[in-house]
């Protein structure tokens, strides 16, 4: 223990003996406790004997396999010196997945919250206990450091927040650009989609007019394109993939809640609604927001490959994305049954992640449906789909193009 905390035996402090004794299995470290005891009270250390028997307590049921990761991250934070798994709006990785900046601010806290305990600003007896007062105090003490200033004039919760955005940004760029390519390989595959011009200019006008009065669907189309209902994009093409790309990737309305200097706010903008009042279209946005590339993906390549007049309702896009094979030429799921469950196998080699399977691990079909219905309502505005929920030939030709909006490289990028 001395040698993994690099401290004498005099000096190890509980986290430091929590740590050592999970890095053993759990049956050696609960026989080794009395002779570690022993030693550490024969160095003048004895910790507490609330400590020896909440650690005890945790060693045995994790030996007894009714331990949860939950329950060893709060004996480990009852230490008084261990950093809170949730910080305010920051979450710790693990140590092993932390990144230089992570680690070097774990570590800080880490002599900080020591600091603490020696001056007797923290006792982890009461933590042990689970006192509310005593635990609302340290998270209390552990947000205090990570939202004040150090030294060089780094702030920790600001810099740790700032890494994670970059971090989530590069990760969905190469989301964006892996996406891109295997549309790019699907258009190639289904060959010339003709542009409906006629088709395109009836739907824009009565997009125009829809956009013009406040409620359904307008509201929706405007707020997920970011578009002003002021300053539409005069030529039809922009105006329609526009929207369209807006579907698939919402942006929102509020960069222009505030007009610009060469955009006064005029009165033909639709009202918005009382912020008091729940508001339809916030539940429909995050609905849309919460489908994923693997998804938009698995539904663009079943449109595109078959045409005007294939079935577009929610629940055949949530079909298309239950059956979705990326290594499949076809994008199609292979029907043959291998005597294995008809999704384990697929589920676990082509993307779809945890937010796409039920509790028990299954395909969510009916969640995927009602995260589609949005999706649907908007594309039936488009002239995307008919009232029949079909595809159209407007649908046919702008989909792919709107995602090819949606997944080209942002302005500036390095991509």
């Amino acid at each position: 223990m001395a040698e993994l905390a690099a401290r004498p035996l005099k000096a190890l402090t509980r986290r430091d003996v929590a740590l050592a004794l999970l890095t053993v299995p759990s049956a050696d470290a609960l026989a080794s406790l009395p002779g570690i005891r022993r030693g550490l009270l024969a160095a003048a250390n004895p910790l507490s004997a609330v400590f020896w028997s909440s650690t005890e307590a945790i060693l045995q049921r994790i030996s007894d396999g009714e331990a949860t990761v939950g329950d060893v991250r709060t004996w480990l934070e009852a230490t008084g010196t261990e950093p809170n798994g949730i910080i305010g709006l920051h979450v710790w990785d693990e140590q092993s997945q932390r990144s230089q900046l992570a680690a070097e601010m774990h570590t800080r806290l880490v002599s900080h919250l020591e600091e603490q305990l020696a001056a007797g600003a923290i006792d982890p007896d009461l933590l042990a206990a689970a006192d509310q007062a005593a635990c609302r105090a340290s998270i209390e003490l552990q947000e205090r450091w990570m939202t004040s200033l150090l030294p060089d004039g780094r702030v920790p919760m600001d810099v740790l927040l700032d890494e994670k955005d970059e971090e989530f940004l590069a990760e969905w760029d190469a989301e964006d650009a892996e996406a891109l390519t295997a549309l790019q390989i699907l258009l190639d595959r289904t060959g010339q989609r003709p542009l409906p011009r006629p088709d395109l200019q009836r739907a824009s006008a009565r997009l125009r007019e829809v956009i013009a009065k406040p409620g359904w669907p307008g509201q929706l189309l405007v707020e997920c394109s970011g578009l002003r209902p002021a300053y539409l994009p005069a030529e039809d093409t922009a105006l329609w993939l526009g929207l369209a790309a807006g579907v698939a990737c919402p942006r929102g309305s509020d960069r222009w809640d505030e007009p610009g200097e060469d955009e006064p706010r005029e009165d033909d903008d639709w009202p918005r609604e009382d912020d008091d009042e729940p508001r339809e279209v916030d539940s429909a946005i995050a609905a849309i927001c919460a489908i994923d590339h693997f998804d938009w993906l698995a539904v663009i390549t079943a449109l595109a490959e078959g045409g005007p007049g294939t079935s577009a309702a929610a629940a055949d896009l949530a079909a298309y994305v239950r059956d979705y094979d990326p290594d499949d030429e076809t994008g199609a799921a292979d029907d043959e049954d291998d005597g294995q469950d008809p999704h384990g196998l697929q589920l676990a080699e082509v993307g779809l992640d945890d937010d796409d399977l039920d509790d028990d691990g299954e395909f969510d079909e009916i969640g995927m449906e009602d995260l589609f219905l949005p999706v649907t309502a908007l594309w039936q505005a488009l002239g995307a789909i008919d009232d029949a929920e079909r595809l159209t030939a407007l649908g046919w030709w702008g989909l792919p193009e709107a995602m090819r909006i949606v997944w080209a490289p942002a302005e500036g990028s390095a991509g």
